[in-house]
């Protein structure tokens, strides 16, 4: 059986939604937002001990982000907090875009992702994430 978990951040056109679908073996994450949600990068991450501290966990990603897109830039870290954070493979793809944005309303959109995360990590139903395996 697979459970789906959606959080947003944001209203109107800097508005973030991370829908999660939580699998027997692994989370599938869309990070979609902006005026215009597509795919903009893919990011599997995989967790496992860190190299220089085994109590810890790192994570072994893999990042393809379309051509001209930056979404990887955000995808990959979000990806590897909620590998670490589950211990388990994460699959994130993202896709938020606003034409002709100015930092500031990148910066809104980058701390609206940062929040569908803490969302999720803080929601009522996240105890089924750690119970799929």
């Amino acid at each position: 059986m697979v459970k789906t978990l959606t959080v947003s951040a944001g209203e109107g056109r800097y508005r973030v939604d991370l829908s999660t679908s939580i699998t027997a073996e692994g989370l599938v994450c869309q990070l979609f937002g902006g005026e215009k949600p597509h795919v903009g990068a893919v990011v599997l991450s995989i967790p496992r001990p860190s190299l220089q501290d085994p109590c810890q966990l790192s994570c072994n990603s893999s990042v393809l982000p379309m051509l001209g897109h930056k979404e990887d830039e955000i995808a990959k870290p979000l990806a590897e907090k909620l590998a670490k954070h589950f211990k388990q493979p994460v699959v994130l793809v993202a896709g938020i875009h606003i034409d002709h944005a100015t930092a500031e309303e990148i910066k809104l959109l980058l701390d609206h992702c940062w929040q569908t995360v803490d969302k999720l990590l803080n929601h009522p139903e996240r105890d089924t994430i750690s119970l799929a395996k």
